[in-house]
């Protein structure tokens, strides 16, 4: 593959990443953040009842993001693999597991719209007990959203360790990248070891990580010259 090819992926990396980062944070993010109470079953499914749009419009984000995210997980492995094979396969691995346990995860997401549909199976359930299956399933697929954290995470790793010593690409944004992998790995971790705290700030390294690769990936892609040296440099 030249250079001129390898930009072209990499601007097609841009574009997911930046396309990711948009339908992650309204589907993980600013739809439950309006739909879900918590620690009130009642209040969630009354606002999930009342915003069915915002609800499947959610569901429907993580869909276009998982999506990306296992595009992006082929395109950093076309980009790096002539560094070290072994490690590109592990980190597209790593985050095609990543996308697949919060796929899993995503279906409890969606568990209450069945629960509160109002179909005659159902009703040999109260209403409280339904409202309580509803934040229980919420419950179930934040947990599962966090597990799949450190899958991504360790992905990150791999992908920033080889964005470091690639030459085409800034090692600083290989570092922003593996940091960011560490706060994922993390924060998976601690929502098993130490539940009651607060974890969220373990996300933002990523988050500057993923916008300086859109960023980056999409404006400059990959520097020519130095592409089309790298398999002598590395003997790949």
């Amino acid at each position: 593959m030249n250079g001129q090819a390898a930009v072209g992926i990499a601007r097609i990396g841009g574009i997911l990443f930046l396309v990711s980062l948009i339908a992650g944070g309204f589907g993980e993010g600013f739809a439950p953040s309006q739909l879900v109470a918590p620690t009130d079953a009642a209040t969630t499914a009354h606002h999930i009842i009342a915003s069915d749009a915002l609800f499947r419009f959610g569901f429907a984000s993580y869909l276009v993001e998982g999506c990306c995210n296992v595009a992006l997980a082929v395109v950093l492995f076309v980009l790096l693999r002539r560094l070290d094979l072994l490690v590109a396969g592990l980190g597209a691995l790593f985050q095609v597991m990543a996308a697949a346990v919060f796929a899993f995860a995503e279906l409890f997401y969606f568990v209450p719209s069945l629960l509160l549909g109002g179909d005659a199976y159902l009703k040999s359930f109260s209403a409280d007990q339904l409202n309580s299956l509803v934040l229980l399933s919420l419950n179930v697929y934040g947990l599962g959203g966090g597990m799949s954290l450190v899958f991504y995470g360790v992905g990150s790793i791999c992908f920033g360790y080889l964005i470091f010593r690639s030459g085409y690409l800034p090692a600083w944004l290989g570092i922003l990248v593996v940091v960011g992998g560490i706060g994922f790995a993390l924060r998976t971790f601690a929502l098993i070891l130490l539940p009651n705290l607060s974890t969220s700030f373990l996300q933002v390294s990523m988050i500057i990580a993923i916008v300086a690769m859109s960023g980056w990936l999409l404006v400059r892609g990959v520097d020519i010259a130095k592409w089309e040296q790298a398999p002598a440099a590395t003997g790949a």
